[in-house]
């Protein structure tokens, strides 16, 4: 977290930018601040999720087999469902071929 964030010098009317973790600050050398938002498209979903069979720090379960292309292997989290209270298994499936998510 090495960033330092804008925020005014309201007495001064000056830009600062300051770190959030200590008091350290200086003054800006220009006064624009421009925003940085990340738009994710569908496809670039799908693709972190498939990322997520690679991941070595998941758990991973061989009790399993993917409805949709049979293989024996899928990595396995909890994380709460949209429009649900409380926490949901999900499985995605090892084969790199498939990838196919379902929960439990």
């Amino acid at each position: 977290n090495n960033i330092l964030y804008p925020k005014e010098d309201k007495d001064q009317k000056i830009l600062l930018y300051g770190c959030r973790n200590c008091d350290h600050q200086e003054v800006a050398e220009n006064n624009c601040v421009y925003r940085n938002e990340i738009h994710h498209s569908v496809g670039e979903r799908t693709q972190v999720l498939q990322d997520v069979a690679a991941d070595p720090t998941l758990p991973r379960t061989k009790s399993v087999r993917c409805a949709n292309c049979g293989h024996g292997e899928a990595v396995f989290f909890q994380a709460t469902a949209r429009g649900e209270e409380g926490m949901t298994l999900f499985f995605v499936c090892c084969n790199p071929n498939c990838g196919h998510r379902w929960r439990d």
